[in-house]
């Protein structure tokens, strides 16, 4: 590696934050990628999932050793990924234009590729309900060129956000976004907030017993770049990565501070034992930096 570290820069735009601190450098984990995305760390395997979008890989960070290897080559053009309840590895593919769930033997299984029929644009990033239900994006981002999958003609009007229901069903469950991307529940689940990276919008949905949403106002705009990849800590504190590094950002919509990086950043994810060290994607690099708040288990 030719880095080790760069330097991390806290901004305290409310008092609200003070209590959320950390180390004033980020430690290079890699820096040889072109843009990655989809941060996943897993507890059981002590690693950290991620992809190299241009480069059709997904690699793998080992805690134990800090070594980085090749996971999937070629890696179907992922993108955002999540570790479900059962320790699976749940992912978004550009190339195939679905979602999969990888099991702890390597099988995979093809969860979405097309609502009523038509084939998704390309899956973008992705959370999962206690229920078992995967919540995904679905922008246009991967079949707008070859860069980062294959450039194809949408076949559905829009770029949506859908529900994979653990029976297979696949349900559209809002279509007024320009480019949904990152997504996150809050501890209760009965919010959900989903970034709008054309628009720049953070946005706050309603999650009724049932799983239908309402609302969707714009709970934050992005004043740097736009919001991309969406995590919650256990504070309730919303961190959503942007041009300019990690906003934090309250419940009620307010901008509590950031973590300002020298990279564009797409993505993030808390991990570790403590589930209190951010892993973040920033351009061609894997970052991590210890804090102290913790992630939603």
């Amino acid at each position: 590696m030719s880095l080790n570290r760069i330097r991390a820069r806290w901004e305290r735009h409310d008092e609200r934050f003070a209590p959320v601190r950390g180390d004033t450098f980020a430690e290079v984990l890699f820096d040889e990628g072109s843009w990655l995305e989809g941060p996943a760390y897993s507890p059981a395997w002590r690693t950290v999932l991620f992809s190299d979008i241009p480069n059709d890989r997904v690699l793998a960070w080992d805690e134990a050793t800090g070594a980085v290897g090749v996971w999937r080559s070629p890696g179907g053009y992922a993108n955002g990924r999540t570790v479900d309840r059962a320790g699976r590895m749940l992912q978004c593919e550009h190339g195939s234009r679905s979602v999969t769930r990888t099991e702890p033997d390597g099988t995979v299984t093809t969860l979405a590729d097309r609502w009523q029929g038509k084939r998704l644009n390309s899956p973008n990033d992705l959370v999962e309900h206690s229920g078992g239900s995967v919540w995904f994006t679905d922008p246009t981002y991967g079949i707008q060129s070859d860069y980062e999958g294959f450039a194809a003609t949408p076949e559905i009007d829009g770029c949506h956000v859908y529900r994979r229901d653990p029976d297979g069903s696949v349900t559209r469950v809002t279509d007024d976004f320009a480019g949904p991307n990152g997504l996150a529940f809050s501890a209760d689940e009965r919010t959900l907030y989903v970034a709008d990276s054309e628009r720049k919008h953070l946005r706050r949905f309603d999650v009724g017993p049932d799983l239908t949403l309402s609302g969707g106002e714009v709970l934050a705009t992005c004043d740097t770049g736009a919001f991309d990849g969406v995590r919650v800590d256990d504070g309730g504190r919303i961190w959503a990565a942007a041009h300019d590094g990690l906003h934090c950002i309250d419940p009620d919509g307010t901008l509590l501070g950031k973590l300002l990086l020298p990279e564009v950043c797409s993505n993030l994810t808390f991990g570790g034992p403590k589930r209190n060290r951010l892993f973040v994607t920033a351009t061609n690099l894997l970052l991590s930096i210890r804090v102290t708040v913790k992630g939603l288990r």
